[in-house]
């Protein structure tokens, strides 16, 4: 009995321990909040010059948050975004253990590019640290900063062709695989000094190359594989003088218009479905013209000459406090070009272009003016002779 009440004590003991020992907790360590950090700049404006791109454009400084923990240990997060998204869409950069960054032109003008700002044009952007222990507990958001940016050129990714002209062949396209190919339908117009596009009638599921030269084969411009998922609609190109992949064209015959951005190294192919689609010819008529209201209007004076897949041109004498409108069917009033909105500013000399749109205002003064029309971008512009 003395065993039996012995052995019961020992396993008494024993469960009082194991009690004991898993009701012990393991203590943590207790931090006092930290404040949010101050945020300053090296400046509000930001404008470096291409030959500056490795040296630091925008150098950022913060205060400490005050956690009571290894400073090395503290995660900062850099946000930048254009201004008004309210960080939408910020870029960010993580920081760990320092109270500041430098970024060098380069990178903070790729981020402006990145945003599709325009070279050379100042943009406002907003810039922010958020603070946080290293497993991201307590965050603390800084004030916001604006800087204006401007982002600087940099060269474009694939070379802009040295002919400063582009040309469509190959079985998509209408003069087939026909090298010289037919002008002015298969040459694209020139957008700015980076860009080309051209609207075209496509062959469905057929293939096409882009070149700087017609009736020559040496130089082309390519993608890399026309398997690719999308590769119909857009992708990435480049200038080849060996083989390379053709262009698909998209499944559906029709009008597209094919966009090349030599900045970016894209293309773009989209269905044009205007209203009016392409013209085959183009005309003036309107009280600013010579021929007045009266139509079918007098040609040749009066008819535009097509110069590349997208623009037509002419030079006219134009009556001040008239108007005038494009007809593509001379004699018919059924099909008609006239301006979006006939108040904004400079629609005198230039605006955009609508189907069925207000008569066009003329400019200010009785004179010669060479008169550019171009579907590739809905535009119109006037320039006195």
């Amino acid at each position: 009995m003395k065993l039996i009440n012995k052995i019961y004590a020992i396993a008494l003991l024993a469960l009082v321990c194991f009690a004991a020992a898993c009701d012990k907790k393991n203590e943590l360590p207790f931090y006092e909040n930290g404040t949010a950090v101050v945020l300053t700049a090296s400046a509000t404006t930001v404008a470096p010059a291409p030959a500056d791109s490795n040296n630091t454009s925008l150098k950022l400084s913060w205060t400490s948050p005050e956690y009571k923990t290894d400073e090395a240990t503290v995660k900062y997060i850099i946000e930048v975004d254009s201004a008004g998204r309210n960080f939408s869409k910020a870029i960010s950069k993580t920081i760990t253990g320092k109270l500041e960054y430098a970024f060098v032109a380069k990178e903070l003008n790729a981020i402006l590019l990145g945003f599709g700002f325009n070279f050379n044009v100042a943009y406002d952007i907003n810039v922010r640290v958020t603070s946080s222990y290293g497993n991201n507990n307590e965050q603390y958001k800084s004030n916001v900063l604006t800087i204006k940016a401007t982002p600087y050129k940099i060269p474009p990714k694939v070379a802009i062709p040295g002919s400063g002209k582009l040309f469509i062949v190959g079985d998509a396209s209408q003069g087939g695989w026909n090298n010289p190919v037919p002008v002015p339908t298969q040459e694209l117009s020139r957008i700015d000094e980076t860009t080309f596009g051209g609207i075209f009638q496509l062959n469905g599921g057929k293939e096409y190359l882009i070149l700087p030269v017609n009736g020559s084969w040496d130089n082309k411009y390519v993608i890399a594989n026309k398997s690719a998922v999308g590769a119909s609609a857009s992708g990435d190109f480049s200038a080849s003088t060996g083989p390379g992949d053709n262009f698909p064209a998209p499944a559906t015959n029709g009008l597209y218009k094919i966009i090349l951005d030599f900045q970016t190294g894209k293309y773009d192919v989209t269905a044009f479905t205007q209203q009016h689609g392409l013209p085959t010819n183009l005309f003036i008529v309107g009280g600013a013209t010579p021929g007045g209201w009266n139509n079918p209007v007098p040609v040749p004076a009066q008819q535009l000459s097509r110069v590349n897949s997208t623009q037509w041109q002419l030079t006219l004498a134009l009556k001040k406090n008239e108007k005038y409108l494009f007809l593509p069917e001379n004699g018919s009033w059924g099909k008609k070009f006239g301006v979006e909105d006939d108040g904004v500013p400079g629609v005198k000399l230039g605006g955009k272009l609508a189907p069925e749109g207000k008569d066009i205002p003329a400019p200010d003064e009785d004179a010669s003016y060479k008169i550019v029309f171009d579907l590739v971008n809905n535009s119109y512009k006037l320039t006195k002779q």
